[in-house]
């Protein structure tokens, strides 16, 4: 019986002997329960605790000095590298094989022991009361998304209002520093300015040094950063996540609301639109007992925030390559292909999710990012003024199985080839092809698919057919001249000459003979 059915028994049974029967034989002859039972609700209307025998535990006791020495030893282990329940089972098995004893009974035991030893803490935390527009809490957090069909790892960057609980979301194949400071300016645009202050883990992207307290030797490029956008900065404690518990809540909570089941998108751009769409959709949600909404709380708060700088900051990283002997410049840990002679120096500016490559006030070239190392990240482009002395080198080069691998080298270049070949010979049908690929600098290469495809269904094999066919390609997308209104013009008109006059000469000469 549990406790309250025990209680409204009491409770009927002194109503009975009150009103009722009025004696304890009758009262426990009418309900049907024992005499002490009804001595004990006439004693007292709440019933006494139900004693509880403690039962022994004889199959753990020949293993409990062993799993106090393992505890004593755990004192003075690194926090993240002491025993857990399931390891000290697995030892006692592996260690003490004579002692049968089921994991449960060990879990159980560790707990109890762990808790009296204080190897269990249980913190208490301060509730905290935020003024508008003042702290920001951000942190990257981790979830995957199938981006093309490949389910790839996304790092999500986070920035959240603590006032208004409002939250800005982002993704990024890395978390570099040029993304983490991208990041933070997409997020000032979406809450519509900049807080006074943020809080942050001790991440490497801000963080060069952990000192003594909260003192931080921060990298000089975040530094330039927070000073262009006049906001401060706090780190916490090492391993003290608590500290940005606001921000440590969000990413799970998002996650789990917006990101379950796992994405499907085209891109990375179309990755950042569902997370911004997410983000807006949190807008119209109410956290814990607050009276009105995020979006609501976010307005309110806009008129307290600092105002967005007239002019971003240059989120780029600046390298100065040279030009190796291979036509590629050294950026980080990665190769990149650059058409400019050997020895050249350039400017490299590293972005978040591509680099470009500068040179005498021109971008020269620009590639996808690479975060992988030692890596050579070629466009064949960049080559075909080399393999004009060099036509041999195409076949197996690098950059053309690179431009394979990417799906810009269809097979009807490949048909267009192998019939250059096939009538100039290996050498002159790819030195051919190497011209037909260079149309593609000045007419762009979807228009040169386009057209060697035309060329392929007229049976043509011809490098000036093709430059033909682009050319009338781009005259014919001439727009049509305006007509102009030539009005008063017309009174100038004049009769179209003739040659009638001239006849008269041919009756001056006779009608045969030569005429000198």
């Amino acid at each position: 019986m549990d406790r309250r059915a025990k209680v409204e028994l009491f409770e009927q049974i002194r109503r009975e002997y009150d009103n009722g029967v009025g004696t304890i034989k009758g009262v426990a002859r009418k309900l049907g329960i024992h005499r002490r039972m009804v001595r004990e609700a006439l004693g007292d209307a709440v019933p006494r605790e139900r004693k509880i025998n403690t039962r022994g535990k004889p199959r753990i006791e020949p293993a409990k000095a062993f799993i106090e020495a393992i505890l004593q030893g755990d004192e003075k282990a690194p926090r993240k590298q002491r025993h857990t329940a399931h390891r000290i089972w697995s030892r006692i098995r592996e260690e003490l094989p004579e002692v049968r004893v089921a994991e449960s009974s060990i879990r159980r035991y560790v707990r109890e022991r762990k808790i009296q030893l204080n190897l269990i803490k249980h913190e208490t935390f301060i509730p905290q009361s935020y003024r508008w527009g003042v702290e920001a809490q951000v942190d990257w957090y981790e979830a995957s998304a199938d981006i093309s069909g490949d389910r790839q790892k996304a790092y999500v960057f986070c920035m959240r209002s603590m006032a208004s609980g409002g939250a800005f979301h982002c993704g990024f194949p890395h978390a570099s520093q040029q993304a983490f400071l991208e990041a933070h300016e997409r997020a000032f645009a979406y809450f519509g300015g900049v807080f006074g202050l943020c809080r942050y883990d001790n991440l490497k992207s801000a963080v060069k040094k952990i000192l003594r307290g909260q003192q931080r030797e921060e990298t000089t490029r975040f530094i330039a950063f927070r000073s262009h956008w006049g906001f401060q900065s706090e780190f916490c404690t090492p391993g003290e996540g608590h500290e940005k518990g606001g921000v440590e809540g969000e990413g799970g909570y998002f996650r789990r609301n917006h990101m379950v089941p796992v994405p499907e998108v085209a891109n990375w751009e179309a990755l950042d639109q569902f997370l911004l769409e997410g983000s807006r959709q949190d807008e119209q949600r109410r956290i814990g007992d607050r009276s009105q909404s995020v979006g609501a709380g976010m307005i309110r708060e806009r008129e307290h925030l600092r105002a967005l700088a007239k002019e971003g900051f240059d989120l780029a990283g600046v390298h100065f390559p040279q030009v190796n002997a291979s036509s590629c410049v050294r950026v980080l840990t990665n190769f990149y292909s650059a058409p400019l002679p050997v020895g050249v120096e350039v400017q490299a500016k590293v972005y978040s999710s591509y680099v470009e490559i500068w040179h005498q006030g021109q971008c020269v070239a620009r590639h996808d990012r690479c975060f992988q190392r030692q890596q050579k990240i070629l466009n064949l482009e960049h080559y075909l003024d080399a393999l004009t002395k060099k036509p041999g080198a195409l076949a197996g080069s690098t950059p053309l199985e690179q431009w394979r691998a990417q799906g810009r080298w269809p097979a009807s270049f490949d048909r267009f080839w192998e019939g250059l070949r096939q009538r100039r010979g290996k050498q002159g049908g790819t030195r051919a092809m190497i011209e037909a690929l260079q149309l593609g600098r000045q007419y762009g290469y979807p228009a040169l698919k386009e057209a060697l495809e035309k060329a392929l269904g007229l049976s043509c094999f011809d490098v000036e057919a093709l430059r033909l066919l682009l050319s009338a390609e781009r005259s014919g997308k001439r727009e049509p001249s305006e007509m102009v209104e030539i009005g008063a013009l017309r009174s100038y008109d004049r009769p179209q000459p003739t040659t009638k006059n001239y006849d008269q000469l041919l009756k001056s000469y006779p009608a045969s003979g030569v005429m000198q």
